[in-house]
């Protein structure tokens, strides 16, 4: 794979990584909502209604951690091509797809922000909350994993568009 094709991979990975991050973060909204509501229903003494909120959240952690790792496993290996470079895999053509990428990473880590914010809402809530056993710690372990795979993927987008503007001269 030559480096265009592995900027092509790093791009399609990254999309694919801000989509299963915009879904997850839509649910995480949605579970906040039910803990919500279920927190409420236990404040006043009622029944709670909503009875299989605790298996599909911890369902939830399970597919975030699955795919998680999925990216980790994905993004070393991007990573690990792209370190082998060199001056002249960067050449002329390469400065587009290169800020194209760098584009896609900076979009990727907004929606890691939200994730992110989504997480910190569900949590603070989550700690008042002792009436089911939530897989929180899986949750927390993904959030932290995204935000290391997201950062990674920035610093990695940032560092070939410096390279492809700077050898596309020579």
């Amino acid at each position: 794979m030559n480096s265009l094709d592995c900027i092509q991979e790093a791009t399609t990975q990254c999309e694919a990584l801000r989509g299963q991050l915009t879904a997850d973060a839509r649910l995480l909204a949605e579970f906040y909502r039910r803990l919500e509501q279920i927190s409420a229903q236990l404040h006043k003494n009622m029944d709670v209604r909503d009875v299989s909120f605790a298996e599909e959240f911890n369902s939830f952690c399970q597919n975030l951690r699955t795919n998680t790792d999925k990216q980790e496993a994905a993004w070393a290996q991007i990573r690990a091509q792209a370190r082998s470079w060199t001056k002249n895999d960067y050449g002329a053509d390469m400065a587009l797809p290169a800020k194209g990428f760098n584009n896609k990473a900076k979009t990727l880590s907004r929606m890691c922000d939200e994730f992110t914010t989504e997480y910190h809402r569900f949590y603070r809530l989550y700690q008042g909350y002792t009436a089911q056993k939530l897989n929180v710690w899986l949750l927390t372990s993904c959030a932290t994993a995204v935000n290391n795979i997201t950062d990674k993927v920035l610093f990695l987008a940032r560092e070939i568009a410096k390279n492809a503007e700077r050898y596309r001269r020579l």
